[in-house]
């Protein structure tokens, strides 16, 4: 990437990518790119007014085409797509005024590097439809936001405490086969080698 943040600019308008573009092709640190050039490494910097299902097709579109982070340029006006932008690959995001030529090449940068940056008010929209998603959707299935079953949890938990398949099933009242079932299962599901792999990778990110 000869030490650039590769860019791929996608706005509703002629006029918009003209200026986008403008302001981050005069910049040292980015190298603004055609759709032909994008690569897995490209951030995608998209434009629209507001942050809707529009704007979604959008970046689903800009996906295809192989970015795979985005800085998105547009206002927001309710959490509905927050979710599903941030799962397109959005990591940072601005308004209008104040994508500056400046503020974006800062975010690509950021974003290229594996970073990302919300406004508060964003966050507090995402945390807020976290939440709701959390108590609607997941809770009454007995699933954790961190995808994890309450049963799963507590299996980690006590492997982490160093008990054995036995030990994990008599303190649950579990039989052993169900217990290597819920392992088997958490193993297969986050692509870990094993269960001492699985503890690891539950401390780690936090999910236990």
């Amino acid at each position: 990437m000869n030490g650039r943040a590769q860019t791929y600019i996608r706005t509703p308008d002629p006029i918009s990518t003209a200026g986008i573009t403008a302001a981050l092709r005069g910049r040292a640190e980015i190298e603004v790119v055609p759709a032909q050039m994008i690569t897995a490494e490209t951030v995608g910097v998209v434009a629209a007014d507001t942050l809707d299902h529009g704007t979604l097709d959008v970046l689903r579109a800009v996906r295809r085409l192989g970015c795979r982070r985005f800085v998105l340029v547009a206002a927001v006006e309710s959490d509905s797509a927050l979710i599903p932008a941030v799962e397109l690959g959005v990591r940072a995001l601005a308004s209008r005024t104040e994508a500056t030529g400046h503020r974006l090449a800062q975010l690509v940068v950021s974003t290229a590097s594996g970073g990302a940056a919300m406004p508060p008010e964003v966050l507090g929209l995402l945390v807020k439809q976290v939440t709701r998603l959390q108590q609607t959707v997941l809770a009454p299935r007995g699933i954790d936001v961190n995808g994890l079953s309450v049963r799963e949890s507590e299996i980690l938990r006590l492997v982490a405490d160093g008990m054995d398949t036995r030990e994990v099933a008599t303190r649950l009242s579990y039989s052993e086969r169900t217990v290597k079932n819920v392992l088997h299962d958490i193993t297969s599901r986050f692509q870990l080698r094993n269960r001492t792999h699985a503890v690891a990778y539950a401390v780690r990110e936090g999910l236990i």
